[in-house]
């Protein structure tokens, strides 16, 4: 198997590559957590984390594969709040538990609030497109 020289991948592989990189951390960290709530003391809150983990994993796959197919800008910030909101939910959840303490001051609820406003630009990114093809 040979992998395209360096020079041959455009920036939008490379943004896809990342993209679906995005849905393999974010499965393989949810699958990690599912089974770290079953044995761990606090396994709520890492259950939760894993959850929010397991839901977006799919969703980024999702977003590699639609790049092309909505408006860019509006979809790149979308997956951008997606994984930034992501991070910091899961993180503080997984922080509370594995080292007593929080992220930071309202971690989980700015990490909450980006992630809905991700999904806000991935409808808006649909409702565009509708507009268009009509």
């Amino acid at each position: 198997m040979s992998f395209p020289d360096s020079s041959q991948v455009s920036g939008e592989d490379r943004i896809n590559g990342a993209v679906v990189l995005l849905a393999g951390l974010s499965g393989g960290l949810g699958v990690a957590l599912s089974a770290m709530a079953a044995h761990l003391p606090g396994g709520d809150l890492l259950s939760n984390a894993a959850n929010m983990l397991l839901f977006h994993a799919p969703a980024f796959l999702a977003l590699a594969a639609l790049r092309a197919t909505g408006p860019r800008g509006v979809l790149a910030v979308a997956t951008l709040a997606l994984a930034v909101g992501l991070a910091l939910f899961a993180g503080d959840l997984t922080s509370r538990v594995m080292l007593g303490d929080r992220l930071f001051s309202m971690a989980a609820p700015t990490g909450g609030s980006l992630m809905i406003l991700g999904w806000a630009g991935i409808l808006l990114a649909g409702a565009v497109r509708m507009v268009r093809r009509a």
